[in-house]
């Protein structure tokens, strides 16, 4: 993510048509969340989570490729079409071997591994830069690395019996509107401030590697705190508690962004805490929906997770470039701002009604 806007905002672009690009992202996974329960009870979760490794992998390279900037838009499609169904079958895979007693741990440790995923990409970008292909090909090489342990575990893959319905997103997706709309606020979150935070940290002063290594420190406090939070999220009564927490922690952070001005080492540090508390949106969200549901009923709301997920990838990066162009910097951190406020109002809104 921060190599592709950094590429842009080098060309020229602004950062409405950056965060527009983006949005292919979530526009592409809202398509593929509600057929991909259905392929993988036709093909097999494995089968289908290899061919979308290799799609991703050669899609990302094609954007190196790519002699006009339009091409850019069906190639983000692709590509986050093949880490939608990546995304939502592992993930699957995942909470389906999870002692029901131990949910919340097994998923934190999944969430340390993702946070570690998040924070070593922006560090690579940091080091290879964006010129020429080499970051495209560590990219590429990084992914394809992926089919190692899909293909070695594949006889212990989850089966999916009986017919699987379209329809049932919608349902899926109600069924706990708090967990739900915390995983909509964090696929804003998550996605708009890793494309636009290397477009917020060039317009505020930072150099292009500082602006990077802050992507790196969301990651790493997501890294840190997952698992406390998992552990957390198995202890107390109602999660939607730590959910509202959590984002009272998100909304203070960008409140007090702006007045750190161009001080990296401050500014770092709140990206830690940050990120790790906005990173728990996502776990603890993804335990208290997959608590009560198990086998076909897991994997349609796990898409159901993702689909709300990608709403948020569509809405985040648009509103924040939106922001930045009509604000300047401190427009990255008043639209989260907001986001986190909305959040805070319907959850406790909710929590206060069905208790």
């Amino acid at each position: 993510m921060p190599l592709l806007s950094t590429i842009l905002e080098v060309r020229g672009y602004s950062a409405t048509v950056i965060g527009l690009n983006t949005a292919m992202a979530g526009i592409a996974a809202i398509a593929l969340a509600p057929f991909t329960t259905p392929m993988a009870a036709r093909f097999g979760v494995t089968r289908l989570i290899a061919v979308s490794i290799l799609i991703a992998t050669v899609s990302l390279c094609g954007f190196y490729a790519a002699p006009w900037f339009w091409m850019w838009f069906p190639l983000r499609f692709i590509f986050h079409a093949a880490l939608t169904v990546v995304f939502i079958l592992s993930e699957f895979w995942i909470s389906a071997s999870a002692p029901p007693q131990r949910r919340g741990l097994v998923l934190g440790i999944y969430a340390t591994v993702l946070s570690a995923g998040f924070a070593i990409g922006p560090w690579l970008f940091s080091v290879l830069g964006s010129a020429d292909f080499i970051p495209f090909a560590t990219g590429a090489a990084l992914i394809l690395a992926a089919l190692l342990p899909v293909l070695t575990a594949y006889r212990d893959e989850p089966v999916l019996d009986g017919e699987t319905s379209r329809g049932s997103i919608l349902r899926y997706s109600l069924i706990v509107p708090t967990a739900t709309a915390a995983v909509l606020l964090f696929g804003a979150v998550e996605t708009g401030s890793f494309s636009m935070l290397p477009v917020y940290g060039a317009r505020a002063g930072f150099s292009e590697a500082d602006a990077a290594l802050l992507i790196s420190f969301i990651g790493i406090g997501n890294f840190a705190l997952q698992l406390p939070l998992g552990l957390l999220s198995d202890r107390v009564r109602d999660r939607r508690h730590v959910l509202i927490a959590l984002s009272i922690v998100g909304l203070i952070g960008m409140l007090v962004l702006p007045s750190l001005g161009t001080n990296w080492a401050l500014t770092a540090l709140l990206m830690f805490v940050w990120g790790g508390a906005t990173g728990g949106l996502y776990v603890v969200g993804l335990a208290h929906l997959s608590a009560k549901l198990s086998g076909k009923e897991l994997a349609q709301a796990n898409a159901a997770f993702v689909f709300c997920y990608s709403f948020g990838m569509l809405a985040g990066p648009q509103f924040i470039g939106v922001g930045l162009d009509m604000a300047g910097p401190a427009g990255f951190a008043w639209t989260l701002a907001i986001l986190f406020t909305a959040y805070i109002v319907f959850a406790i809104t909710r929590t206060a009604l069905r208790p």
